[in-house]
């Protein structure tokens, strides 16, 4: 049976982890699929990591790791160090703040399957998709970032600045080292990447939720990381 494993980055997301490691075994079980949670914590202040090793202990540890970091040490370090922990015959990430909802799994693991891609990547910009809980500034800015960069670096897919992924791991086993970008600018790297190497992506349409708990992790500084990265 095909291993999937969920590499959830977390900093500061002790009261959305229980939430959605619970929508997680819900949508595996319901639709029979192996899987393992990779929780990559980078030193939250707020007891993140004592919430991962209270579920760990709940879930078992077949079905949650713990990665524990010194520091915030950036979201493309954090998948690939999850990376490093997993099992996984294939590779799901995604936000830990319950903006991506795991309902979307088995379509994404359907469309892999159907149609032998390499990728398959939730979309808010294709019919079906879409942001609730935006101010209409915040839909202007993604909607901007997101035409700049398909504009400059067409690589086939309809958003590029989405973190809800699944990959075949030898498709994000041979990607990451070739990724420079620590930050937002992450995701789109990894596209530009996949399309050089000739790799096929798919999507799924998807609602990106605006998190309940905590704050965005989306500052200044990522949208200056973003800019350098086109």
């Amino acid at each position: 049976m095909v291993l999937y494993s969920v590499i959830l980055p977390t900093y500061n997301e002790r009261e959305n982890l229980p939430l959605i490691v619970y929508l997680l075994n819900k949508t595996f079980n319901e639709s029979k699929l192996s899987y393992e949670i990779v929780v990559v914590d980078d030193s939250s202040p707020d007891g993140t990591l004592a919430v991962a090793q209270s579920l760990q202990k709940a879930f078992g540890e077949e079905h949650i790791t713990i990665v524990s970091r010194k520091g915030k040490l950036g979201l493309g370090s954090a998948y690939s160090a999850g990376l490093a922990k997993s099992k996984g015959d294939r590779i799901i990430l995604m936000d830990a703040d319950l903006s991506h909802h795991p309902k979307f799994i088995p379509q994404m693991v359907e469309v892999m399957e159907r149609e032998k891609v390499d990728i398959v990547s939730g979309t808010r910009y294709r019919k079906g998709g879409g942001v609730a809980g935006w101010d209409w500034s915040r839909k202007l800015t993604s909607r901007g970032a997101n035409f700049l960069a398909t504009f400059l670096l067409n690589p086939g897919a309809s958003d590029l600045t989405g973190s809800f992924r699944l990959y075949e791991r030898s498709a994000i086993g041979k990607i990451l080292p070739k990724v420079r970008s620590t930050g937002y600018a992450f995701q789109m790297e990894i596209l530009v990447h996949a399309k050089k190497e000739g790799m096929k992506i798919g999507e799924v349409p998807i609602t990106f939720v605006d998190r309940i708990y905590g704050e965005s992790k989306l500052g200044a500084s990522e949208i200056v990381l973003y800019l350098k990265g086109l």
